[in-house]
Parts: structure tokens; sequence; C-alpha cells
């Protein structure tokens, strides 16, 4: 089996596979363990602050707890600015930690140089990259058919739209098996359709808590876009390798993903956006600016630590999707 290496979010992750390495998104291992909620307080009683990101605390206690990986790739710009302060403490203790930086403006060369840090410190090469990058290519125009049938047929949910977009980060670290997984989730859906009354979008980082996607869709309505789930399937289709990673809109300012979301609204026939902001997260200021720039109605949700959603955040979901519906 091929040496595992964690990642704290999507990076270019051909380069990982072409260095015969099996990525391992610790956001999905984290939130899809058997005990999620007691690995924040395991980080809370190792010193983490209470006033820090859930998933940081939860990231850190899965690696730590991992018997398999030694070797994390974190990025520090692009993603959290608390990533600096967890790396510290993963190589406190005895992790090795290979940074990686999305530049803020999306500079092309600046870009490359980082994928070229990274190439050379896997020990690969372009070649294998692209080797790499053709046959990833390939598996994730299954995910993006997922996301077509999603709005244009409503045969898929919200919730397994989500499932196939956020596992393309690391592709579960076996991309044969994860093509099978997503065309068993195509071949499942044909000749099914759901449409709920109300077409929603979701915008943001992925929900902490398990149980939102059933809820709202349990409403009736329909969440027909997941932003920040579908850019980690690299849905602008480019071979240049670069400039995929530079139209990759999650690393960047919030007007690159502006631009992305208020083309999808238009496309998907959107109704409303929920916005998902975690606790203690600097994203949450970039509400503001959602609000003042996009023309359909928007209701920020806040999560905390992992599980299910709060009562109070229920009752303004059944007021925003009534409010929608009528």
């Amino acid at each position: 089996m091929s040496k595992k290496v964690g990642i704290t979010t999507t990076i270019p992750i051909e380069v990982v596979y072409a260095a015969g390495l099996r990525p391992v998104d610790l956001n999905n291992l984290f939130i899809a363990g058997e005990k999620p909620n007691e690995a924040v307080e395991k980080a809370e009683q190792a010193g983490y602050p209470r006033n820090i990101c859930g998933w940081i605390k939860g990231l850190y206690t899965t690696l730590l707890e991992s018997k398999e990986i030694e070797q994390v790739i974190a990025v520090t710009q692009g993603d959290c600015s608390n990533t600096h302060a967890l790396m510290e403490t993963w190589q406190a203790a005895g992790i090795e930690v290979i940074p990686f930086a999305f530049p803020y403006d999306g500079d092309y060369d600046l870009l490359k140089l980082q994928i070229e840090k990274l190439i050379k410190a896997l020990h690969t090469d372009w070649d294998s990259v692209y080797l790499w990058k053709q046959k990833l290519d390939r598996i994730r125009q299954k995910a993006h058919q997922i996301d077509t049938w999603t709005w244009q047929k409503g045969s898929i949910d919200g919730k397994n739209n989500h499932q196939a977009l956020v596992g393309c980060s690391d592709f579960d670290g076996n991309p044969d098996q994860y093509e099978a997984f997503l065309e068993h989730m195509l071949q499942a859906a044909i000749g099914q359709e759901q449409k709920g009354a109300v077409r929603l979008g979701y915008v943001g980082v992925p929900p902490i808590s398990y149980d939102l996607y059933d809820y709202i869709e349990n409403q009736g309505a329909q969440i027909v876009f997941n932003e920040v789930q579908r850019q980690f399937s690299m849905p602008f289709e480019v071979s240049d390798l670069v400039k995929q990673y530079q139209q990759y809109t999650y690393p960047y300012s919030i007007f690159h993903r502006l631009r992305d979301i208020e083309q999808e609204i238009e496309r998907r026939n959107i109704a409303g956006i929920i916005h998902y902001t975690q606790s203690f997260c600097f994203r949450q200021i970039e509400d503001i600016i959602l609000r003042q720039r996009l023309n359909v109605p928007i209701l920020t949700l806040e999560g905390d630590r992992p599980g299910p959603i709060d009562a109070r955040s229920r009752m303004r979901i059944d007021a925003f999707i009534d409010m929608l519906a009528y």
C-alpha cells in the first residue's frame, strides 16, 4: 500500500499521486469519524482555545491519532489563517509538515512556483503530474455529470451531490474506487426525479453539522448548488494544470468566488442562498459582501461543533423556506 500523506484542504492533488503517495483529506477523515466531537474536545484538553474553529481542532486530533500518516501538506495561504499554528503544534508532535500557498491574487507565476516546490518536495516531475491530471480529469467528468443531474434533472439530491463533489479533494485515496462510487451514484439516479418546491444554493465551507442537508430537503426544498464542494471537483476544464488551480475559486478573494456564484444562481434558477459560516472563522466577515452583491435572499447559518443542527437554526430554515415558497 502507498504511503499516506495528509492534506488540510484541496491542493494540486495530481502531484501527490504522481509521487506514488496516497492523499488523505483530514477534513473528510475527521468528520466521517466515529466520534468527531470527541476529537474537538481532545484538542481543547491539549490546550486549543474554545474560540478556535472546530475544524482546526478536529484536524489536530485526527492527524495525531492516525497510525499511518506521518507527513502532511498544509495550506498556509488560501484557506484558514489558523493553519499556521496548527502546523506548529503538529511539528512539535513530530509530524513532518510541507507548506503550500495559493497566492492571494491568483498570480499564475507564483502559483506555478508553489506547485514546482511541491513537486520537488515530493520527488516527482511534471510529466508524471500531467499523466495523473489526465486520469483524474476523467473521474472528475463523472462528478460534473452528477452535479449537472442535480440541478437539471433533480435526480440526485443535495446531500449526494455534496458527497460526490467534496470527495474530489483526495478521491478517497483511491481514484479507481472513487470512480466506481461516482458511477454507482449515476446508475442509481437513472429514472429518478426529486424536485423540491424551492431551489436553494449552498455557499461556504462544507457544514460541520451532519444533518443539515437532510433537514433542508425534508422541508420541501432542494439544494441544487454546492459552491465550495463543486470547486473541489475542478469544474473549469483546462489542459494547463496551473491554470486549473488558478481558476479554482476557493483559495482566492471573495470576488473570485462571487463571479462564479452569480453565474450559477442564474444558470440554476436558484431562489435563495444558504450561507454557512463556521464559528470563529474569518470568512464570516465575507457575509457582508455576499449580501451586498447577490440579488437573492440569503440565510446565514453558523455552525460550531460536530452534531445535529440546533433548534434555532431549524426554525430559521423553516421560516426561510416558507418565505421563498410563498
